[in-house]
């Protein structure tokens, strides 16, 4: 009787031991379930950084480079209006676009960094413009000049979705420089490869102002975007394409940015 009393006695205590030892875990395993955090998705800001940077190498592959373009304006699904421009671009934020559409030869349009400027074929005196002001349907100056969202805005992930029928990051960008297109963006990018998908662009008012939706493409066997369709959330019934035909590297000299300097040249021959 004395040894079972013992060995009951010596089962309780290993009870005990062992329900002290399994409550941690229990506990921690009943927080991972109530919660969800060991299945989230968690990005810096370095890699959010990192995502934009891939994003705009869609976009533009060079530093400093040539961007033949043209713009396509559909209302109710109909050809309306097209025009072509060339759109060279330095590092710094820096942009020219020299207009090619049939009536606006030596038309030139000038970015640097938070400054617009529109200088006029019979007029040497460059006109201050904003990054909203309207190019050609729905698209924008600043949608044409501008080709880069890593330079402009700061990014925070917001979280994964499927999109168009693929995984993709949503990142939420607002705007740190005073000449950025828009005041933030909701941008869409692939979750393996960062290729852009879609585009949120939003107003300072707030207001919704465009849809973007990017096309993929092939050039030269790299992977990059070949159009990018703009529909006006204003405007219902208008669908814009800004269709880049070709991205070259091209090193404009610099006294090309400069307004006093180029007002009184011919830019015909870029």
């Amino acid at each position: 009787m004395y040894k079972l009393a013992k060995l009951k006695t010596a089962w309780k205590v290993l009870g005990s031991a062992l329900v002290i030892a399994m409550a941690p875990m229990a506990l921690a395993n009943s927080l991972n379930t109530n919660s969800g955090a060991s299945n989230e998705i968690i990005y810096t800001t370095q890699q959010v950084e990192g995502m934009l940077a891939k994003a705009d190498f869609y976009r533009l592959q060079e530093n400093s480079a040539r961007v033949v373009t043209e713009v396509q304006v559909y209302k109710n699904g109909e050809l309306d209006s097209m025009d072509n421009y060339h759109v060279y671009t330095r590092p710094q934020r820096k942009s020219l676009v020299v207009f090619k559409g049939k009536g606006e030869e030596g038309t030139k349009m000038l970015m640097l960094q938070d400054n617009y400027w529109m200088l006029m074929p019979r007029s040497r005196r460059p006109i201050r413009i904003t990054p909203m002001q309207k190019l050609l349907g729905g698209a924008s100056v600043g949608d044409v000049a501008t080709l880069t969202w890593s330079e402009d805005y700061q990014g925070v992930y917001a979280g994964q979705e499927t999109l168009q029928d693929q995984l993709v990051n949503r990142l939420s960008l607002t705007a740190k420089t005073k000449g950025a297109s828009y005041q933030r963006i909701n941008l869409w990018v692939d979750s393996k490869s960062n290729f852009p998908v879609k585009a949120e662009l939003y107003l300072k008012s707030g207001k919704l102002a465009k849809v973007a939706h990017f096309t993929s493409g092939q050039r030269e066997g790299r992977q990059l975007v070949v159009e990018m369709r703009l529909q006006d959330t204003i405007n219902t019934g208008t669908e814009t394409r800004v269709i880049y035909e070709s991205v070259q590297a091209h090193d404009l000299p610099e006294k090309y940015y400069n307004p006093a300097y180029l007002s009184r040249q011919s830019t015909a021959e870029l």
